[in-house]
């Protein structure tokens, strides 16, 4: 029989809304994501380049203001702190070489499904590597909220299709992300936000960028409006959603938070419908609120 999780103090309580409050804005921010790259004038690895090459302004900005809390040899596991973020860093990088790819080859609402299939992986991680406690009632939720986002793909997913390959990059970049969020939430208990988010975008960028080149893909925007799209996706989606996400990160477990990331499919799925004049359904929007049903469920079970 499971033991009642120990209750929190109200400090902890408050801390812990204005990190959901945070991470479900990180999310519909990186939400924007699938219509900037849609958008994007130049290659799908060159884009994934300047999303983490823009936001280095902004993300310094962050640092300089608020210095990063010190981090001790203790804390990190008597590893240099450069190795830690490395990890992230060159995770993400291969999430956004997928991701964008996928974009290209499948719907926003397929890409972004099962990219987020990431969950999945999260809680195993967060079980075996954070050691969390998943509880039934939790992966009762989890069950149906990825059910709802299966509903919300199901009428645009087509086994033999033309979105087989863009699907199958899709999944990879869910690996990539879930690992991702692990290492993030693994180095949010002895690295500042800001610290974690330079650097390792910095790293991102660094790998991003021979990948563009050998991709031999368009580099250079062709108009001033492909600039301030790739300045929307660096500054919107990766400074501000993902920063949001990594400080979320901090302070709520990283199983429920991976599971509150399922509202960008939702979200995503709204906007390529207003933007990119791709239809829904009464199945997908049913399935949205299936969706946001289960992360009621996992609030919770997760969330004493």
């Amino acid at each position: 029989m499971e033991t009642p999780a120990p209750s929190l103090s109200a400090a902890t309580k408050r801390q812990q809304s204005l990190a959901l409050a945070a991470l479900i804005l990180g999310a519909l921010a990186i939400a924007f994501s699938p219509i900037f790259v849609r958008l994007s004038e130049v290659g799908p690895t060159a884009t994934g380049f300047y999303r983490t090459f823009l936001a280095l302004p902004p993300l310094w900005l962050w640092w300089w203001l608020r210095a990063p809390r010190p981090s001790t040899a203790a804390e990190t596991g008597g590893l240099p702190p450069l190795a830690l973020i490395l990890l992230p860093g060159l995770l993400f990088a291969g999430d956004l070489f997928f991701w964008h790819l996928a974009i290209k080859y499948t719907t926003v609402a397929n890409a972004t499904l099962l990219s987020n299939f990431a969950p999945v992986i999260v809680t195993l991680g967060a079980w075996l590597v954070l050691r969390e406690r998943i509880t039934r009632q939790f992966l009762i939720a989890m069950l149906v909220a990825i059910c709802g986002a299966l509903m919300l793909v199901g009428s645009s997913f087509q086994l033999g299709g033309t979105n087989v390959f863009g699907d199958m990059l899709a999944f990879i970049t869910a690996l990539f992300y879930g690992v991702y969020m692990i290492a993030v939430a693994k180095l949010r208990g002895s690295h500042g936000t800001q610290s974690l988010m330079l650097w390792s975008t910095l790293v991102s960028a660094l790998a991003l960028l021979p990948a563009a080149l050998l991709m031999g893909e368009a580099f250079m925007p062709a108009t001033l409006q492909g600039w301030f799209t790739l300045f929307g996706l660096a500054w919107i989606s990766h400074a501000l959603g993902q920063g949001l996400i990594a400080y979320a990160l901090g302070h709520l477990p990283a199983s429920f938070s991976s599971l509150v990331v399922l509202v960008q499919p939702v979200a995503a799925a709204f906007f390529g419908w207003l933007w990119l004049g791709e239809g829904l359904s009464s199945l997908q929007i049913g399935g949205g609120l299936v969706v946001l049903f289960g992360i009621y469920l996992a609030r919770r079970a997760q969330l004493k």
